[in-house]
């Protein structure tokens, strides 16, 4: 079913009107009760994960897992005003 609205309340009901057409609905704007725009729904962006796979060398893990150096958890904690130490 199509669902048409004037200019005036599609710009008050927007986000019932988007719900509308996210439940596939068709929804359509007129001005002056000639209808001039379609709301239609989009595809959500696809994510692709390890695209970035390759493009950089792996960290080893005795780089990765070291120890942060004293000298810069002081500058962490003095930039951010808050303790970023672990509890032992």
């Amino acid at each position: 079913m199509v669902h048409i609205v004037n200019i005036h309340e599609a710009k008050t009901q927007l986000s019932k009107l988007i719900e509308e057409v996210e439940r596939g609905e068709e929804v359509t704007i007129a001005r002056a009760g000639v209808p001039c725009v379609k709301l239609v729904a989009v595809d959500p962006p696809k994510r692709e994960f390890g695209f970035l796979k390759g493009m950089y060398p792996p960290i080893p893990d005795e780089v990765m897992f070291a120890p942060i150096p004293e000298e810069d958890l002081d500058e962490w904690e003095a930039s951010l005003g808050i303790p970023v130490r672990l509890l032992p």
